[in-house]
């Protein structure tokens, strides 16, 4: 057991759980990791999932479709976005990051 998993950090989740929690969710804007960079590729949007697959559409594309048994998920520690990492079907099996940042709602 690592010293984050003590701490009571936990690594990345299959994305089944998140799925399910984040079919509906509004982005504000979506980066994509590369090269230790994070680069925006879209501004607006949603997740969904749609038979078995989590969509994560921004700027009028599909970024990213994703089995959902295949997906890596996990929440920004501020709350306010998602990392996805997954073989995107959009790009033939093509492994992407992509971290989704939420419209932020006051209630």
């Amino acid at each position: 057991m690592g010293l984050f998993q003590k701490l009571g950090f936990k690594k990345a989740s299959t994305g089944k759980k998140h799925a399910q929690e984040l079919h509906g969710q509004a982005i504000k804007y979506v980066t994509e990791r590369r090269n230790e960079e994070d680069i925006v590729v879209g501004r607006g949007g949603s997740i969904s999932v749609r038979n078995g697959d989590l969509l994560l559409f921004s700027s009028d594309t599909i970024l990213l479709r994703a089995d959902i048994n295949t997906l890596e998920a996990s929440y920004l520690l501020s709350g306010d976005g998602v990392i996805l990492e997954a073989p995107n079907k959009e790009e033939n099996g093509k492994i992407r990051k992509y971290i989704a940042y939420f419209v932020y709602y006051r209630k």
